[in-house]
Protein backbone atom coordinates (compact mmCIF):
# COMPACT_ATOMS: atom_id res chain seq x y z
CA UNK A 1 0.00 0.00 0.00
CA UNK A 2 1.48 3.39 -1.01
CA UNK A 3 1.64 6.41 1.49
CA UNK A 4 -0.89 8.96 0.07
CA UNK A 5 1.54 12.35 0.00
CA UNK A 6 0.09 15.52 1.55
CA UNK A 7 -0.11 18.59 0.51
CA UNK A 8 2.80 19.84 1.65
CA UNK A 9 5.19 17.05 -0.21
CA UNK A 10 3.77 18.36 -3.08
CA UNK A 11 4.06 21.97 -2.90
CA UNK A 12 8.23 21.13 -1.74
CA UNK A 13 8.79 18.99 -5.09
CA UNK A 14 6.78 22.14 -7.40
CA UNK A 15 9.23 24.48 -5.65
CA UNK A 16 12.31 22.45 -6.29
CA UNK A 17 11.21 21.80 -9.86
CA UNK A 18 10.40 25.37 -10.60
CA UNK A 19 13.90 26.48 -8.78
CA UNK A 20 15.69 23.72 -10.93
CA UNK A 21 13.99 25.22 -14.14
CA UNK A 22 15.36 28.52 -12.88
CA UNK A 23 18.23 27.35 -12.71
CA UNK A 24 18.61 26.28 -16.21
CA UNK A 25 17.41 29.17 -17.25
CA UNK A 26 19.98 31.11 -15.72
CA UNK A 27 23.06 28.71 -17.01
CA UNK A 28 21.42 29.16 -20.64
CA UNK A 29 21.29 32.67 -20.40
CA UNK A 30 25.20 33.30 -18.67
CA UNK A 31 26.26 30.55 -21.45
CA UNK A 32 24.48 32.75 -24.19
CA UNK A 33 25.97 36.00 -22.77
CA UNK A 34 29.52 34.24 -23.04
CA UNK A 35 29.36 33.52 -26.44
CA UNK A 36 27.36 36.72 -27.49
CA UNK A 37 29.73 38.62 -30.03
CA UNK A 38 28.93 42.65 -29.53
CA UNK A 39 27.87 44.11 -33.01
CA UNK A 40 30.94 46.77 -32.36
CA UNK A 41 33.67 43.74 -33.03
CA UNK A 42 31.52 42.25 -36.04
CA UNK A 43 33.90 42.83 -39.43
CA UNK A 44 31.55 44.49 -41.71
CA UNK A 45 30.79 42.38 -44.81
CA UNK A 46 32.79 42.97 -48.03
CA UNK A 47 31.08 41.93 -51.18
CA UNK A 48 32.39 38.92 -53.19
CA UNK A 49 33.36 40.05 -56.42
CA UNK A 50 34.97 36.96 -57.81
CA UNK A 51 31.61 36.04 -59.76
CA UNK A 52 31.83 39.02 -61.89
CA UNK A 53 35.30 38.31 -63.31
CA UNK A 54 33.60 36.79 -66.25
CA UNK A 55 31.44 39.83 -67.05
CA UNK A 56 34.97 42.37 -67.38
Amino acid sequence: MTARRGPDHEDRGEQIQAAEREAARQRILAQAEAERIPAEETTRAVPDRRWRRGQQ
